[in-house]
C-alpha cells in the first residue's frame, strides 16, 4: 500500500475523478455562464454578442442591483454582529448546564434549521399576516388593539421581517458550531487562567475566544456565502417587495433569468455574484490569519 501511493502516476490517476467532477460541477458551469454574460439572449433562440453591455448596465444604471446588494451586505451584518455573539453566548451557558438540560434546550433550539425552508417560510408569512397573524393577534392582546400591520407588505417592517425569518431558520447551526467548538476548548487552559487569577470575562476574551476563532471564522464564511444565495425564503415571502425593498442578488438574479427571459443579464449577476463570495472568503480569511499571526508573535 506504502509503495502504490508513492507511485506519482498511481496518485495522479486516483485524483482524476475527483477533477473531473470538478471541472464538470463547478467550472464548466462558470465558463458557461461567464460566456453568457456577453450576451443578449432570452433563453430561446440566438444568442447575439453584446460585450459588456450587461456589466455596462448592472453597474451603471442598476438600481435595484444596488439595493439587492445592500440588503445582502445588511443580512451578513446582522448575522455576523448579533446573531453570531447571541449564539456563542447562548452555547456558552449551555455548556455549563446538566447534560440532559443542555440536550433538550440544544434541540429546541436547532429545531427550525432541521424544517424545510418552504415550511419556516410559510410559518412565518401566516404569523405575519395582518388578518389572522399570531403577531397582530399578540400585540392586540397585550393592548395594542388598533394594531393590524401587513409585516411582510409595509415598506417599514418588511425589510426586517424577512431578515428575521432568515436569522431565526439559521441561529440553529451557529449554536451548534459554537457549542462543538466550546465543548473542545482544553479545561487545563481555563484552569491554569483560572489559577492566575483571570475573571470569567477575561477567561472567554483572552482564552477561549482566540482558541475559537477558527470556528468563529468558518461560521462567518457560511454566514456570508448564506447571505448571499439567500433565495427561497424571500421568494416564497415577498419576492422581493414591496416595490424592490427585500430584493436580494439570488432572487434578482432568478428574476431576470427566468421571469423576464433576460438570461444574458442574468447570468453577468450570477459572475458578479462569484466574484462577491471569493473575494469575501478571500477577505475574511485574511483576516482571521493575520490575526492568528500576530497572536502568535505576542506570544513568542
Amino acid at each position: 500500500m506504502k509503495n502504490l501511493f508513492s507511485d506519482k502516476k498511481t496518485i495522479a490517476l486516483l485524483s482524476v475523478p475527483s477533477i473531473a467532477i470538478i471541472a464538470f460541477a463547478i467550472l464548466a458551469p462558470l465558463v458557461v455562464s461567464l460566456y453568457f454574460s456577453f450576451m443578449q439572449w432570452s433563453g430561446f433562440g440566438a444568442a447575439t454578442f453584446v460585450g459588456m453591455d450587461n456589466y455596462q448596465q448592472l453597474v451603471l444604471h442598476d438600481g435595484t442591483f444596488y439595493r439587492a446588494l445592500l440588503n445582502t451586505f445588511l443580512l451578513m451584518l446582522v448575522t455576523i454582529l448579533l446573531q453570531n455573539p447571541f449564539a456563542f453566548v447562548i452555547a456558552a451557558i449551555l455548556t455549563k448546564m446538566k447534560d440532559a438540560t443542555s440536550r433538550f434546550l440544544r434541540t429546541i433550539y436547532f429545531i427550525p434549521a432541521t424544517l424545510s425552508l418552504v415550511v419556516v417560510t410559510k410559518l412565518w408569512v401566516n404569523i405575519f399576516n395582518p388578518s389572522y397573524g399570531f403577531l397582530n393577534k399578540l400585540l392586540q392582546g397585550i393592548g395594542f388593539q388598533n394594531v393590524q400591520i401587513a409585516w411582510l407588505s409595509n415598506p417599514k417592517t418588511a425589510l426586517g421581517s424577512v431578515i428575521w425569518i432568515m436569522v431565526w431558520q439559521g441561529f440553529g447551526w451557529a449554536l451548534l458550531f459554537y457549542y462543538s467548538g466550546l465543548m473542545t476548548v482544553p479545561k487545563e487552559l481555563e484552569e491554569a487562567a483560572k489559577v492566575d487569577g483571570a475573571n470569567k470575562f477575561q477567561l472567554y476574551t483572552k482564552i477561549i475566544v482566540p482558541y475559537m476563532l477558527p470556528v468563529i471564522q468558518s461560521v462567518i464564511v457560511i454566514d456570508v456565502v448564506s447571505s448571499l444565495k439567500q433565495m427561497e425564503m424571500v421568494y416564497l415571502s415577498t419576492e422581493g417587495g414591496p416595490g424592490d425593498l427585500t430584493q436580494f442578488i439570488a432572487v434578482y438574479l432568478y428574476q431576470k433569468a427566468f421571469r423576464y427571459s433576460e438570461y444574458g443579464y442574468g447570468n453577468a449577476i450570477s459572475v458578479i455574484f462569484v466574484i462577491l463570495a471569493v473575494f469575501l472568503t478571500v477577505f475574511i480569511q485574511r483576516i482571521f490569519r493575520e490575526r492568528s499571526a500576530g497572536k502568535k508573535r505576542v506570544g513568542a
